[in-house]
């Protein structure tokens, strides 16, 4: 039997009609049925009609860009002509730029033309496993038509070797990140004019612009020709990518594919049976838990070993990429049976890249710790979980976040991590904006102070093991605060609710960090721990000999002595200078307070009553802008 003929009616139904080894490619990869979102968007892309798509993660938006952008391509009159561009492909992220290479290299080795040229690359690309009796690559007539890809990133790979490849394959269909496609379409050897350039499609077009990539954007779209078929794809279309849609597209066709679920209300199935609209796939269920900020690890430790079938895959989000740092050393002394795998932004391509692979690839029991990095477009089989232990600052990276789990109608659950009280109102911030989430009720996780006390013991005795991971800890902890202050729900993730001595236990942390947040806070910073952080080592024998180095000169200093061999002292450690900042603010402020007292001291009774009238005429006015702006619900 062939394997087209396992196709459903509906792949063969559309219109116009798919090439047969499309269908073949198609069933050997597993997608036997049509989703709402693909029977919509391929007709019109391969119509002429230009298309902006909004559907729910995991519902197939990359097959339905990248069939139709084959089809058209593969359907000319006469073949692209060399050093020329038939379609470009801009993705946010260079894990989804290698994904949706992944996914066309797969669809094109059905196409034998296009399959011989790929085969022909990766050969030459690694020479050295070439099998010198592999029968030779076929041929075929001159003039056939063929898809060339070519992947485009940052990293290992300069923007020069990207020409030369380009150069040497004469790839037809660009795929890459926006700086990366900007470099070589800068080039006077690449072409994209009206007779060969095709099709255009931005991939999570609204993270492209939160990026910042709108100004690369525009020059992309300046060096490409007008007349050709462009397609915006994302899961939340915001109004930033409606200013793009007016520069790059002409009178485009909006596709919008939802979902629609049972209403709900205060996070629980509404009894009137009323049925709402949803961003999110039926299959994902999206929960959260309300604990304390200690109790958290627990909560994930018991969840983990509470889920039936036992999570294969599962990514944790956390807030900044010094946090994940801080962690990738602490949780494998936490959750026993888990490969913890970290990636965020800060790596290195080299290790970035390995880790991801590492995780997708992994046959053990892995969690992914991550940022907001890989929240968009990442098709990562067997992700079971997510859990998000920092909402996000963007209330739209919260759909894509939980739309790593449940994709392809495969089942998946979302856990999201709140603290009671203010923060329990972004229940309902979601829900208006059609993002409801309900309790976690299976399996039912219930977590004590005993409970959240060992899970504290246990990260100081692993953090106590190493003054690197209490200088990570310190750093991690400084930025996640930063970074909770600039959430975009200010009103209801506020710095001051914060209880900073939980919080410090949550990390584990030796003693509170000096910081401004912390200026009010009349707590024990040292967290009721007697530590003699003098006595705290590094593991690294090098870097424990230059602290040693460092303290003893500190102590010289302080007792009248000159540093031996009259070197220049080396500049102090992060936390240090953290420290130092911190104290230098609060003299700042007290010098401020003082010149103040005496400038009020100089002037005369007739001068001090002006200024009394002038400072009251301002609260005045402040205490009236404070009234019109009194919050008034949220906006959608």
């Amino acid at each position: 039997m062939a394997p087209s003929s396992k196709i459903d009616r509906q792949w063969s139904a559309l219109t116009p009609p798919l090439s047969e080894w499309i269908l073949d490619a198609i069933s050997a990869m597993g997608f036997t049925k049509t989703t709402p979102v693909q029977q919509a968007t391929i007709p019109m892309f391969m119509g002429n009609k230009d298309v902006v798509v909004e559907a729910v993660t995991g519902s197939g938006k990359t097959l339905a860009f990248l069939i139709p952008v084959v089809e058209r391509l593969l359907r000319l009159e006469t073949p692209t002509k060399k050093h020329h561009v038939g379609a470009i492909i801009i993705s946010p992220t260079r894990e989804l730029a290698t994904q949706i290479h992944s996914v066309l290299i797969s669809l094109l080795k059905f196409h034998a033309p296009s399959a011989a040229v790929i085969n022909t690359v990766d050969q030459d690309e690694d020479s050295d496993m070439a099998d010198a009796d592999a029968p030779p690559p076929p041929t075929f007539p001159p003039g056939t038509l063929k898809i060339v890809p070519q992947l485009l990133l940052g990293g290992n790979v300069t923007p020069a070797q990207d020409l030369s490849a380009f150069l040497k394959q004469s790839p037809n269909v660009l795929i890459g990140t926006p700086g990366r496609l900007l470099s070589l379409l800068a080039s006077p050897h690449v072409h994209c004019p009206q007779s060969s350039f095709d099709a255009l499609v931005l991939d999570e077009a609204d993270r492209l612009l939160d990026l910042g990539f709108k100004e690369d954007l525009q020059k992309i779209l300046g060096r490409l020709p007008k007349q050709r078929r462009t397609g915006l794809f994302s899961a939340s279309v915001s109004e930033a990518v409606d200013q793009l849609i007016r520069v790059g597209l002409r009178y485009p066709v909006r596709i919008a594919v939802k979902v629609k679920a049972r209403a709900t209300e205060n996070g629980k199935p509404d009894e009137s049976g009323k049925i709402e609209d949803k961003r999110t796939p039926a299959s994902l269920q999206m929960a959260y838990l309300i604990v304390p900020a200690s109790h958290r690890l627990p909560a994930i430790q018991k969840l983990l070993t509470s889920l039936q079938p036992r999570p294969q895959k599962a990514i944790l989000y956390l807030a900044t990429c010094y946090s994940v740092d801080y962690f990738q050393h602490i949780l494998p002394h936490l959750f026993d049976g888990y490969t913890v795998v970290p990636l965020h932004g800060k790596q290195p391509d080299k290790v970035r890249r390995k880790n991801f692979t590492k995780f997708v690839d992994s046959m053990m029991p892995s969690l992914l710790l991550t940022t907001d990095v890989a929240a968009r477009g990442l098709d990562i089989p067997t992700v079971d979980l997510v859990l998000q232990l920092d909402p996000p600052s963007d209330p739209k990276t919260f759909i894509h976040r939980c739309g790593r789990a449940g994709r392809a109608g495969r089942k998946g659950l979302a856990v999201t991590f709140l603290t009671p009280g203010r923060e329990e109102d972004y229940i309902e911030f979601l829900r208006v904006r059609q993002t409801p989430i309900t309790p976690l009720t299976t399996p039912s996780i219930t977590t004590t102070s005993i409970d959240a006390d060992a899970m504290t013991s246990k990260i100081r005795s692993v953090v106590r093991a190493d003054r690197a991971l209490y200088d990570k800890a310190q750093r991690g902890f400084v930025s996640s605060i930063r970074a909770y202050s600039k959430h975009t729900a200010s009103s209801i993730f506020r710095v001051l609710d914060l209880q900073w001595e939980d919080l410090a236990n949550a990390w584990g942390l030796l003693r509170l960090p000096a910081m401004p947040e912390l200026k009010k806070f009349t707590g024990d910073r040292s967290l009721g721990l007697a530590i003699d952080f003098d006595a705290l080592a590094y593991k690294d024998k090098t870097r424990e000999k230059q602290r040693l180095a460092e303290l003893n000169a500190e102590k010289g200093a302080e007792e009248g002595e000159k540093p031996r061999g009259g070197k220049k002292r080396e500049a102090p450690a992060w936390s240090q200078k953290t420290e130092q900042r911190a104290t230098k603010e609060v003299r700042r402020d007290k010098k401020q307070k003082k010149r103040e007292a005496e400038r009020v001291s100089k002037l005369s009774e007739e001068e001090r009553k002006k200024e009394e009238e002038l400072r009251g005429m301002i609260e005045k006015v402040r205490r009236k802008v404070a009234e019109e702006e009194e919050f008034e619900g949220f906006s959608d």
